[in-house]
């Protein structure tokens, strides 16, 4: 199980890094577009020095042609390094890279997955990570759950080593329900955890039970002699 973040924020990787038992980073043009990220490969970089090797970086091509995504994975295993992993749509095209980049041992993410077909193809093609996308998939009356389910079935029985990283959550509720449904990993934004640990029922729990230890021990904590 892999809780991964959405984000390219700084301030906010470094955050959650600190705080929770996060396994690594994803991005994508959109998230880089809405960041405001201005010298990406030096953005990138950065994000690495705060997650270290020892966490998974995911980073997505921004061409379309086949030529052109092959240099965008170039440049950057080149510019950031070479533990990076590669996000590629799962398009026509982007087998063709998938196939071309595993035939050189390079980490590889499958992206934009919206059918069971995807999945499939992805895992066949040798990809280490696949990203169902599970709200949109929802909004677009597909049953992500399903979807997710069917996919580590056929992995499990192929015995393939592809994690199935999902993507795309409104809620943590969709987070927990991807997980049942058998994917080994999520990426999320990280407002998603914080509403999961900030409700407030917890809040008010974790206050009464400070308040009434206060109360019976002459308002001194554990740690006061």
């Amino acid at each position: 199980m892999e809780y991964l973040l959405d984000t390219v924020n700084l301030a906010r990787i470094e955050e959650m890094v600190e705080c929770l038992p996060i396994d690594g980073v994803t991005s994508n043009p959109s998230i880089i577009k809405n960041d405001g990220v201005q010298d990406f490969f030096e953005h990138m970089r950065e994000i690495r020095s705060i997650i270290g090797n020892e966490r998974t970086l995911h980073i997505q091509v921004t061409a379309q042609d086949v030529d052109g995504m092959l240099r965008d994975a170039e440049k950057i295993l080149e510019k950031i390094d070479e533990h990076v992993y590669i996000k590629v749509p799962t398009t026509m095209e982007g087998l063709k890279v998938i196939k071309q980049l595993k035939g050189q041992n390079i980490h590889v993410t499958a992206t934009a997955i919206y059918t069971l077909t995807q999945c499939l193809l992805a895992v066949k093609a040798g990809v280490d990570y696949l990203a169902p996308y599970y709200n949109r998939m929802e909004g677009l009356n597909i049953n992500s759950e399903q979807v997710i389910q069917q996919c580590r079935q056929m992995i499990d029985q192929s015995q393939s080593s592809a994690k199935i990283l999902a993507a795309s959550f409104k809620n943590i509720s969709q987070v927990n329900k991807a997980f049942i449904a058998g994917a080994q990993s999520v990426t999320l934004d990280p407002s998603l955890i914080e509403a999961a640990l900030n409700m407030p029922d917890i809040t008010k729990a974790v206050n009464d039970f400070e308040a009434d230890w206060l109360i019976a021990n002459n308002n001194k904590f554990l740690y006061m002699d």
